[in-house]
C-alpha cells in the first residue's frame, strides 16, 4: 500500500501529541526491559517520522515538511536493514520482565517490524498502486492533508508539489523492476487507470485539483503581495512538477505497464506466491496459525448461515418467487434507490443522527472529535465502493469524514444504508478510530496501529450491534444489513478462492451475484478489488467472529452482571490490537468482573 493513499494505512493520517506522564510517589521503578522498550519505541517512531514526512505532517512533527517521502530503491534497503536491526533488537529485550502494558507494545512493535519486512521479503514494494489505490489517487487529497494557513505552511505545500515529479519517476522505476521480476497487478484491474490519472493532466495550472487551497480566501496573516507570489509558485510547480508527472505516469501506464500486466489473477502466479498469500492471511487476520482453507471453509458456512437468514425476510415479506428472483427485485426496483446525491446524503445524515442519540446506551466513554459527510471524489468514484472514512487529527483540527458514493445512484440501495453508516461512522470507524486518536497515553507506535482484523472486525460488528441500538426495523433494511453480512462472508470464500484455490474471475462475480444484494457494478468492482489486493478483504468478517465470540462468552459468564457499555469500553479501550491480544484483554477483564 502506498504511502500517499486514501486507504494509506488508516493511522497516517492521525495526529500526534507527547504527553508527559508523571510517576506517582512511591510507584515502582521502571524494570530495565521496560527502559528498553521504549528507547527502542522512540527510536522506531523517530525513524519513521523521518522516512516518512508526510506521517510527520499528520503527526505534528515539523521535519521534512517541504518533500515528500525517498522510495528509491537505496532508500527502501536502507529502512529495511535498519527494521531487521530493530527487530533483532526487539526480540532481544525479555518479553516477560515487562508489565501487560508493556508486552502489548512489545508485540505491537514486533507485528509492525516484522509485517514492514515481509513486505520486501515478498517484493510487494515493486508493486506499489493497485486499481483503486496509489500516489496518483490520493497525493490530490495533499490539501486536506497539509491544510495550509501560515506563509511557511504554504511554501512547504508549494515545495511538496515541486517534489512531485521526482516521486512518481520512483514510484515508476519501482514498478518497472517488478515487470522485470514478473510482480505486476493482473492487467483485467487495470481497465479504467487512464481515467484516474487523466483528470490531472491539465492545460492550465489553476485547473488542477492542486491547485485548491489558492481558491480559497487569502488568509489574515499573509499579505496580498506575498499570497500573489505563492500562488504563481505553486502554478509554476503544478506546470513544472505535477502535470509532467502525471504525464509520465499516464505514458508509462499505457505503453509500458499494463500492456506487460499478467493474465493470472492469484497472488499464488506470482514468484514464491502462494507463500506471500499464506503470509497475507496470516497478516490481515493477526492469527499466526490459520490457513487459507479454514478460512475459505468459514465463509462457506457463514454464507450458508445467513442465507437461511436472508430466506427468512424474504418470506415475511411475502414476496412471490425464490431467493435469487428477490435479489434481482432489489437490484432493479426503483423504489429502494435515490434519484439524486442530495436525496442519498440527506438519508445517511438522518441515520446518523439518530445513531448519535442512541451511543449514550452502548459506551461508557465516546470521542471528542467530530465527523462530517462529504461524497467521494469525482476522480476515484467509479473505481471505489460505496463509502469510507477518513480519520480526524489528534489536534482537533481536521473532524473524522464519512465518504459516501454518489456515484451510478442505481448501484446504491438505500436499504443498504443503515448497515453501511453504522460501520463507516458510528458506532463503527469514527467511534474507534478517533477514540484511538486521542488516547495520548499511549505511545504513537501504538495510536498508529492499523491491524485489520481489529479495525473492521469492529466496524462489521456494529453493522450487526445496530439492531440492538433500534435500527432495521424495517424487513428491507434487515436484509440490506444480511446483505452486507453475506458481502462480508463471501469474501473469505472468494478471497482464498482466487489467491489460493485457482478461482477464475468469473467464478468469484457468480458466487457475490448468488448470495448478496449487491449491484453488478459494485461486484465487479469488489472482485477486482480482492484480485489487486491479496488478503485484505479476510479481516472483517475473521475479526468481526472473533468480536462476538468475546461478547458471548462474557454474556455467559458474567450473567446478570454483565454490562454491554463496559465490554465495548474493554474492546476500544486500548486502540487497535492483534485479535490474540484482544482476546487475552477481555479474558482479564473478565477474572476482574468474576473476583
Amino acid at each position: 500500500m502506498n504511502r500517499l493513499n486514501a486507504v494509506r494505512t488508516f493511522f497516517i493520517w492521525l495526529g500526534f501529541a507527547t504527553v508527559l506522564v508523571l510517576q506517582p510517589a512511591g510507584a515502582q521503578e521502571p524494570s530495565p526491559a521496560s527502559e528498553q522498550l521504549k528507547n527502542l519505541l522512540d527510536e522506531v517512531w523517530d525513524a519513521e517520522l523521518v522516512a516518512d514526512p508526510l506521517l510527520a505532517t499528520d503527526a505534528g512533527d515539523a521535519r521534512g515538511q517541504d518533500r515528500l517521502p525517498d522510495d528509491s530503491v537505496a532508500a527502501i534497503e536502507s529502512r529495511a536493514a535498519q527494521r531487521a536491526d530493530f527487530l533483532e533488537r526487539l526480540q532481544a529485550i525479555d518479553r516477560e520482565a515487562l508489565d501487560q502494558s508493556g508486552r502489548v507494545d512489545w508485540e505491537v512493535l514486533r507485528k509492525r517490524l516484522q509485517g514492514q519486512l515481509d513486505q520486501i521479503r515478498f517484493s510487494a514494494h515493486l508493486i506499489p498502486i493497485t486499481n483503486r489505490e496509489g500516489f496518483h489517487i490520493s497525493f490530490p487529497e495533499l490539501p486536506r492533508t497539509m491544510n495550509p494557513k501560515t506563509q511557511q505552511d504554504f511554501q512547504n505545500y508549494n515545495a511538496r508539489l515541486a517534489d512531485f515529479g521526482r516521486y512518481a519517476d520512483q514510484q515508476m522505476t519501482l514498478m518497472r523492476l517488478g515487470m522485470e521480476q514478473g510482480r505486476t497487478l493482473p492487467a483485467v484491474v487495470l481497465r479504467e487507470v487512464q481515467d484516474q490519472i487523466a483528470p490531472h493532466v491539465v492545460a492550465e495550472p489553476a485547473d488542477s485539483m492542486l491547485f485548491t487551497p489558492y481558491t480559497k480566501p487569502r488568509p489574515s496573516g499573509i499579505s496580498e503581495a506575498v499570497w500573489q507570489q505563492l500562488k504563481q509558485s505553486a502554478k509554476q510547480a503544478i506546470a513544472d512538477s505535477v502535470v509532467p508527472g502525471y504525464q509520465r505516469f499516464l505514458e508509462f501506464m499505457t505503453d509500458s505497464y499494463v500492456p506487460a500486466c499478467r493474465g493470472s489473477i492469484a497472488a499464488r502466479a506470482l514468484p514464491g506466491g502462494q507463500a506471500y498469500y499464506a503470509n497475507r492471511v496470516r497478516w490481515y487476520t493477526t492469527l499466526d496459525d490459520v490457513t487459507p482453507e479454514e478460512v475459505h471453509q468459514i465463509g462457506l458456512n457463514e454464507v450458508q448461515r445467513i442465507r437461511k437468514e436472508m430466506e427468512a425476510v424474504r418470506e415475511s415479506v411475502k414476496f412471490e418467487g425464490d431467493l435469487d428472483a428477490f435479489l434481482q427485485f432489489l437490484r432493479t426496483d426503483p423504489q429502494f434507490y435515490a434519484t439524486t446525491p442530495e436525496q442519498l446524503l440527506r438519508h445517511v445524515a438522518y441515520i446518523l443522527k439518530a445513531a448519535d442519540g442512541k451511543l449514550p446506551e452502548f459506551f461508557g466513554k465516546l470521542p471528542r472529535t467530530p465527523y462530517g459527510i462529504r461524497e467521494v471524489p469525482a476522480y476515484v468514484a467509479p473505481q471505489t465502493t460505496s463509502a469510507y472514512y477518513w480519520p480526524p487529527s489528534a489536534d482537533g483540527k481536521r473532524a473524522g469524514f464519512y465518504y459516501v458514493n454518489t456515484y451510478n445512484l442505481s448501484a446504491r440501495p438505500l436499504y443498504q444504508l443503515e448497515s453501511l453508516s453504522m460501520h463507516e461512522a458510528v458506532p463503527g470507524h469514527h467511534l474507534q478510530l478517533a477514540l484511538q486518536t486521542e488516547m495520548t497515553d499511549l505511545h504513537p507506535i501504538r495510536r498508529y496501529s492499523d491491524f485489520t482484523a481489529f479495525i473492521e472486525g469492529w466496524a462489521l460488528y456494529c453493522e450487526w450491534l445496530g439492531k440492538e441500538m433500534g435500527f432495521y426495523s424495517d424487513p428491507y433494511q434487515e436484509f440490506g444489513r444480511l446483505s452486507m453480512e453475506a458481502w462480508r462472508a463471501c469474501r473469505l470464500v472468494v478471497d482464498t478462492g482466487i489467491h489460493h484455490l485457482g478461482w477464475t474471475r468469473q467464478q468469484a462475480i457468480a458466487f457475490m451475484t448468488e448470495n448478496t444484494a449487491l449491484s453488478r457494478h459494485n461486484i465487479i468492482a469488489e472482485v477486482d478489488r480482492y484480485i489487486a489486493w491479496p488478503g485484505q478483504a479476510l479481516g472483517y468478517k475473521m475479526g468481526e467472529l472473533k468480536i462476538r465470540e468475546l461478547r458471548r462468552t462474557a454474556e455467559q459468564r458474567l450473567g446478570s452482571d454483565f454490562d454491554v457499555r463496559a465490554f465495548h469500553d474493554q474492546v476500544l479501550a486500548v486502540g487497535s490490537i492483534p485479535l490474540p491480544l484482544l482476546e487475552q484483554r477481555i479474558e482479564a477483564w473478565m477474572e476482574g468482573e468474576e473476583s
